[in-house]
């Protein structure tokens, strides 16, 4: 097939063009210019570029590679973790803006499929549950977590409810492996090591990961899958006070430290507490059954 990546050169864009290529199909990236170009010449995928932010640039653009499928990766993330509630306004309006430029440019050319990156830790279900695809995101979320998962939730309606195309939402977790921010050499085995990570009050909140490779085999494989949602999520949801004291130790880590919830509203701000008291896992259920969605052990579950 050809296929069209938005997002190309990102921490799933990359191993995603990689392995669509070793597939035999055509790939377009499109990047800003920069090295990220090179990466893809390098991989033997066609450079398109273009600012998601553009309408004309990006009708152009996807009109001139013509493709089958249309695969949004976009996504404005720092390289410091640190900073990710400062960052989350660009990452909303990229969604918003470049989402919205990337779907009308896809209908407008005739393409036949278009895949959407959304969220699976961000998911609404009752409390001791797992979040199935019927969920919503938390639009009810504080500050600028609650203004992404009401673009990104918005952003799913427009692509399912797409009557020229097939709209397929992969809700991936956190991502961890390669290129990631959870990894032995990762921006948060940092943090860690460093001492500056610590559990918010009980710890409580269920997080569901993916490894970035089984991410990308998920995505691969929905594009002959039946359109709808797929949670891209591990087999292993858990709180925060069970999977941040395992990852401590994966990297030989010391143990991290405890925060009440009152500290941390004042140190981290009301989102981080979020992060921390209020997620839900997700469940794969569909993934597994639709996708032949097979996910590793989360790595470090029994460190």
């Amino acid at each position: 097939m050809k296929i069209f990546i938005a997002g190309a050169t990102g921490a799933v864009g990359l191993p995603l063009v990689r392995a669509l290529l070793t597939l035999g199909h055509q790939v377009t990236g499109m990047t800003r210019r920069g090295q990220g170009s090179d990466r893809l010449r390098e991989l033997g995928a066609e450079v398109s570029f273009a600012d998601a932010f553009d309408p004309e640039a990006v009708r152009k653009a996807i009109e001139a590679a013509a493709p089958d499928v249309v695969i949004d990766q976009l996504t404005w993330l720092p390289a410091n973790p640190t900073d990710i509630i400062k960052a989350l306004p660009n990452d909303t309006r990229l969604h918003r803006e470049g989402g919205a430029n990337l779907l009308a440019a896809a209908e407008k050319a005739g393409v036949g499929r278009y895949i959407m990156q959304s969220r699976g830790f961000f998911l609404k279900a009752p409390a001791g549950e797992l979040a199935d695809e019927t969920a919503r995101l938390r639009y009810d979320a504080p500050g600028e977590v609650g203004e992404s998962t009401r673009t990104i939730g918005a952003y799913e309606d427009r692509v399912l409810a797409s009557p020229s195309l097939d709209g397929v939402v992969l809700r991936y977790g956190f991502f961890y492996g390669p290129g990631t921010w959870y990894r032995p050499d990762g921006a948060i085995a940092d943090q860690v090591c460093r001492g500056e990570s610590a559990i918010i009050g009980e710890g409580n909140a269920v997080w569901s990961f993916v490894h970035i490779d089984d991410a990308v085999a998920a995505t691969v494989a929905s594009l002959a899958a039946e359109p709808g949602v797929y949670n891209v999520v591990d087999d292993d949801p858990l709180p925060v006070a069970e999977w941040l004291p395992a990852f401590a130790r994966w990297v030989d880590a010391p143990e991290p430290k405890r925060a009440s919830v009152e500290d941390a509203l004042m140190s981290a701000g009301e989102e981080a507490v979020y992060y921390h008291t209020r997620l839900t896992g997700a469940s794969n259920s569909r993934a597994k059954a639709q996708l032949g969605f097979a996910p590793r052990p989360l790595l470090w579950k029994e460190a």
